[in-house]
């Protein structure tokens, strides 16, 4: 009963540990990828008002132009980016319905989608699901995960239709220096490659200023972002796509035959959220909290490069001699410390794990003197 292409996708690897997680009690969790802090006061209190109002109904399809106007206004003052928030903005139930809209939005069957991995659990699947071939892309630790242009163009063939980016990174947390970002966009130019670009994570960005990919290679970009990283807003679902209007008429056509549109008291409070920078104090904090986690886990043997940016830090474990998988659910029964095996993030992930720093500190630090102990038992 079921379609081949579901029934041969792997359940994500992230779950399969959270499913064991919630049968357990007093589990330090360092494997979700979700803020620790409330949604900020003003954010839900315009939800709140936008309920007392009645403002219940559904939206256009594309979402409240009220909001697209916001993104598109704080586009061009942040990074110079000029969209028509009538034609080439789209508001998404998240990034995540984003990547899946744009790759059914372009792809024809058989059509081949480069992923450089580690990279986030749904890709590839949403590739296959929408009748695309996934390519993966290894990165390497002694590149500190970067994407090296060659290993792009060795993969290319005459049936290459996209790349996915996601920088910052999840799960390395690795980002790009502008001269990095246009060699990549050269790149994709020549080879005439759709960019799906990933950068949620963009509030989270501490080592250097963060260039969206759109901002140098605009006509075949598909910008995507949001607010459940920045403003910790994941469990109000709103993200949104900007692109040429070709690309966004397409996306939202397939939206308004599934979803019709996200949720409009998540889109009114998402307004209210661009008018806040709430993000920029929850980013000091992740910082802190990034480089205690990194500090500590160099300091009991588990080789670990600094993220620059995101909420994650991908050490090795490869000094434990044992496997990711197996590394991760031994600590976990062990020593109650939840942590995401690297294979989940694809093959070049084995001998690594995720573990997220946006938890607080005094957990992050019972959290180190646990795997330590583990590591010493091992």
């Amino acid at each position: 009963m079921i379609a081949k292409v579901v029934r041969d996708i792997p359940a994500s690897g992230i779950r399969r540990f959270f499913d064991i997680l919630a049968t357990m009690k007093d589990v330090i969790s360092l494997g979700v990828g979700e803020p620790d802090f409330p949604t900020p006061w003003q954010i839900r209190e315009e939800a709140i008002y936008s309920i007392e109002k009645g403002w219940t109904t559904y939206t256009s399809n594309a979402g409240l132009i009220e909001l697209r106007e916001k993104i598109a206004e704080t586009l061009c003052y942040k990074h110079n980016l000029l969209y028509n928030p009538l034609s080439e903005i789209l508001i998404t139930q998240g990034v995540s319905q984003g990547i899946d809209l744009a790759l059914r939005a372009i792809l024809n069957p058989g059509d081949e989608v480069l992923i450089p991995e580690p990279s986030y659990v749904s890709y590839k699947p949403c590739t296959l699901l929408a009748g695309g071939k996934p390519v993966a892309i290894p990165t390497l630790y002694e590149d500190r995960f970067k994407i090296r242009p060659k290993a792009i163009s060795d993969a290319i063939s005459d049936k290459t239709k996209a790349i996915i980016l996601c920088y910052p990174n999840n799960p390395t947390g690795v980002s790009y220096t502008k001269d990095e970002l246009l060699g990549l966009a050269d790149l994709c130019k020549k080879n005439n490659l759709i960019v799906i670009s990933d950068e949620i994570y963009e509030h989270l960005s501490y080592e250097q200023p963060h260039i969206p990919f759109a901002s140098l290679e605009t006509e075949k970009t598909i910008y995507l972002s949001g607010f459940s990283k920045g403003y910790a807003m994941t469990g109000w679902r709103v993200g949104y796509a900007a692109a040429k209007s070709d690309i966004i008429s397409a996306m939202c056509k397939i939206q308004q035959y599934t979803i019709l549109c996200p949720p409009t008291i998540s889109q009114r409070a998402a307004i209210s959220a661009l008018s806040s920078n709430s993000w920029n104090e929850m980013k000091e904090e992740y910082e802190k909290r990034r480089n205690l986690m990194v500090s500590g886990l160099n300091s009991i043997g588990l080789e670990c490069l600094l993220p620059d940016g995101a909420i994650f830090a991908f050490p090795s474990v490869k000094s434990s001699c044992l496997s990711s998988s197996e590394f991760a659910e031994r600590l976990l029964f062990s020593e109650k410390v939840a942590v995401v095996p690297g294979d989940a993030f694809g093959e070049c992930g084995e001998g690594f794990v995720r573990t997220c720093f946006a938890v607080k500190e005094d957990k992050i630090e019972e959290s180190l003197i646990r795997i330590k102990r583990f590591l010493t038992k091992l």
